[in-house]
């Protein structure tokens, strides 16, 4: 049994009139905080899919005094334009957001067999959501990925997509042993159901790389996990994102994820702790010989210092460094 979310935490603040939750096939959940024209652009990406599947949408928005994502959105469910539900994630914080949706979608549609996830800076391409279902389906996958693309706002910086921030970790569709991001994702009912809420550890609200930990698990409880790489939503990255100071601090915050995720993934087991933090100074003690190596390929300065950053923020998070990065995100 599912239980219920506390009504301090989550409320509905509208669903479709004529809302079938019995006959949807996948849900998809759709974050939002502080974007109201970009949350709408999103859903116009959700309404044009080319699918025969019954689905529903989701919006959490994680604003919980102004409102102005839910305000913009509501209409068009209240409309039945759009299908699905508009609730309202009183914690603030990113994972919160998550399992506010994910819990939701696990009370109200008893059948769906897909839940989706989408953030509110991204649009999905028309066959995003056929293409993600139908890859878990051929793959036997549990959880599937996909490829966020970045869309730059100033076009000037299209070279920085194949930076490692910015990067798909795959780009074959096939099985693969380990998944990092929500941004683009399905998740099987099934997994839900076994891993059960709260889905994302809150102590990464707003570091992120909670979903980086609820995959790792998943795959550490022996559900299977494959990528679509057929399967993109555009990912618009404000010039904000490729300052140096931007890529440095989300560099060294996946080195601290990293860290956390495989203390997790080692707990109980002998010399745990130690085996993280002698990895670590491993990767510390390599990363300039491996920066090295990433430069003469790349011919980017900031591609070479990526493994660089990444190892000390792995060594950092051994003296309870955290970036929360989404602590202002108007910064991020």
């Amino acid at each position: 049994m599912i239980p219920l979310p506390s009504d301090a935490s989550v409320s509905i603040a509208g669903r479709s009139p004529e809302l079938a939750a019995e006959t949807v096939e996948a849900v998809v959940t759709l974050p939002t905080f502080k974007r109201p024209q970009q949350v709408l652009e999103t859903l116009a990406s959700l309404k044009a899919q080319r699918t025969g599947r019954r689905f529903a949408v989701i919006v959490m928005e994680n604003e919980a005094e102004l409102r102005e994502g839910a305000k913009a959105v509501l209409p068009l469910f209240e409309s039945g334009e759009m299908q699905g539900l508009v609730i309202i994630a009183h914690e603030r914080g990113n994972c919160s957001a998550y399992n506010a949706g994910w819990q939701t979608a696990l009370l109200h549609f008893p059948n769906f067999r897909h839940l989706l996830v989408i953030d509110d800076d991204e649009l999905a391409e028309a066959d995003w959501l056929e293409r993600m279902c139908k890859a878990a389906e051929t793959l036997g996958a549990d959880v599937v990925g996909g490829p966020q693309v970045p869309i730059f706002a100033d076009p000037a910086h299209a070279r920085w997509a194949e930076h490692p921030v910015f990067a798909p970790p795959y780009r074959e569709t096939r099985l693969v042993p380990a998944l990092y991001s929500s941004g683009n994702l399905l998740v099987g009912r099934n997994v839900l159901k076994a891993m059960g809420p709260p889905f994302l550890d809150l102590k990464f609200n707003f570091m992120g790389g909670g979903d980086a930990d609820f995959l790792s698990r998943s795959a550490q409880k022996g559900f299977v996990l494959g990528w679509c790489a057929e399967a993109k939503v555009n990912e618009t990255v404000p010039a904000r994102r490729v300052e140096a100071d931007w890529i440095r601090a989300r560099s060294l915050r996946n080195g601290v994820i990293s860290t956390l995720v495989e203390k997790k993934k080692r707990a109980g087991t002998p010399f745990a702790g130690l085996k993280v933090f002698l990895k670590s100074m491993a990767l510390l003690a390599a990363s300039p010989l491996r920066g090295a190596i990433r430069l003469a390929r790349t011919g980017s300065p900031a591609t070479g210092l990526y493994p660089v950053y990444v190892a000390l923020g792995r060594v950092l998070a051994e003296f309870g460094y955290a970036n929360e990065q989404y602590r202002q995100p108007e910064k991020n």
